[in-house]
């Protein structure tokens, strides 16, 4: 897996992405310290209040922001958004209003929500190869568990020589870090070259349609329809573990505060183990049953746990952190092959749009089972919080599998019938003597809005 980090210029944005990995997990220990500084006892509700700020962000800004900046060079926007993340972070030490902290995070998330798409759409280009762009999925996906574990015990040896003032440093020099790599690093000319090509294709769109597209498209795409139920399965699991870890502990098995970062690191090893065995499966099955095979084994363990919770059941430590293991495999077996369904379905000019759909819709998931793990664990136990997520789940997986049908590889056969013969894309297929019946690798664009299947 690691031989991918010999190609420069992916190992220089990928040591961007730890840093500033790195940089958000100290923001977030700071945030929780500076909250009980400003609010006392009532910090939860002012983190949950940011962490709803991020969510509405990364929901509503993402395709607003493709849509704004989608036709500029995605280097500058890289680098443009760590900025404004950086200089965010260093503002937040002189917070001394909580209104403060709602606005500034909101800058800073907006970056994010800039950011991460114009990311995610330029390592398909940095690593066209389809194994080495899954390894690449892989490492991605480690690098989110890693800093889980990492960043706490940074913050913990920081905050015994510094306040926690100090961490928010931390943070702006991640995001610094993190510009200074992106800035030095060599983009490829196919970055350059779909760029250019966005931007060609933007110039003849409103911004309605330049803010709907990537949606638009991602909606019309069955393999991406049953993508959005999947993200649905692996929201409400995380949510669960999220939200309700601390509570489980602390309240049900009088866990120390130590006890709850294990519990969060259980989940998170299952997470890397699925994610280091990830390559070599996807070489030997397709993402649609190592997915379905993740959402499935998710479903019956929320499930079926709740239904033991309910009846009577009591949980243990040993049981609590293999399930919780458990579901952290499976959250990674759904999410870390989904970028392998967002590149296929995309050409170069539409792929950033499309990656912003998917973080935008993905999120709109967390939006709905964060609260939801979190009303349902307080006013009803976790018991029927747990049987509640994995009947969501049970439907949300019901409809992928309805929505997503079977591979039927990437090429597939259709017509133009709409097209003239004298259309671009028509002389060529009338030129390799196929007719106005052809087969190629199908995504949904201009001049194929709909797909094959839907007659």
């Amino acid at each position: 897996m690691l031989k991918i980090l010999a190609n420069k210029t992916y190992a220089q944005l990928f040591s961007a992405q730890i840093v500033a990995l790195l940089g958000t997990g100290l923001l977030t220990m700071a945030l929780g310290l500076m909250a009980y500084d400003l609010a006392g006892d009532a910090a939860g509700l002012v983190l949950g209040g940011a962490l709803t700020i991020k969510m509405v962000a990364y929901v509503v800004l993402s395709p607003v922001a493709n849509a704004l900046f989608g036709r500029f060079n995605r280097k500058h926007v890289l680098i443009i958004a760590d900025l404004v993340r950086a200089l965010v972070a260093l503002l937040l030490p002189f917070v001394d209003e909580i209104w403060q902290i709602y606005v500034l995070i909101f800058v800073l998330q907006t970056a994010s929500a800039s950011f991460t798409p114009a990311f995610q759409a330029t390592i398909p280009d940095i690593l066209p190869n389809e194994k080495d762009y899954t390894k690449a999925l892989s490492l991605a996906r480690l690098a989110y568990d890693l800093e889980n574990i990492i960043s706490p015990s940074m913050a913990g040896l920081l905050l015994t020589v510094v306040s926690y003032h100090w961490l928010f440093s931390g943070t702006a020099l991640g995001f610094g870090l993190s510009m200074l790599l992106i800035i030095v690093a060599r983009f490829p000319k196919a970055t350059a070259a779909a760029t250019a090509a966005t931007a060609a294709a933007q110039k003849e769109q409103s911004f309605k349609q330049r803010l709907t597209r990537g949606i638009r498209i991602y909606l019309a795409t069955p393999r991406l329809r049953g993508l959005l139920a999947l993200n649905f399965v692996a929201s409400a699991s995380s949510a669960m573990v999220i939200v309700n870890t601390v509570v489980i502990v602390r309240s049900t098995l009088s866990g120390s505060e130590s006890d709850v970062a294990i519990g969060f690191a259980a989940y998170g090893l299952g997470s890397m183990i699925s994610a280091l065995t990830l390559p070599n499966l996807l070489e030997n099955y397709s993402d649609r049953p190592v997915m379905l095979a993740g959402a499935a084994a998710t479903t019956a363990g929320l499930t079926l746990f709740g239904i033991y919770l309910v009846s009577g059941g009591g949980v243990g430590w040993t049981v609590l952190l293999v399930l919780w293991m458990g579901l952290g495999l499976c959250y990674s077996m759904i999410l870390t092959p989904s970028g392998r369904l967002v590149r296929r379905s995309s050409n170069s000019e539409d792929r950033t749009a499309l990656f912003a759909a998917q973080f935008a819709l993905s999120h709109g998931c967390w939006l709905i089972t964060y609260p939801l793990a979190g009303w349902l664990g307080h006013a009803a136990g976790m018991g029927v919080a747990m049987l509640v997520l994995g009947l969501v789940s049970a439907l949300a997986l019901m409809i992928g599998l309805f929505v997503w049908p079977r591979s039927q590889g990437a090429d597939l056969e259709h017509s133009h019938e709409d097209l003239p013969k004298d259309h671009p894309h028509m002389k060529d297929h009338l030129q390799s003597g196929k007719g106005a019946s052809h087969r190629h690798a199908f995504v949904i664009d201009d001049e194929h809005r709909i797909w094959p299947t839907q007659g």
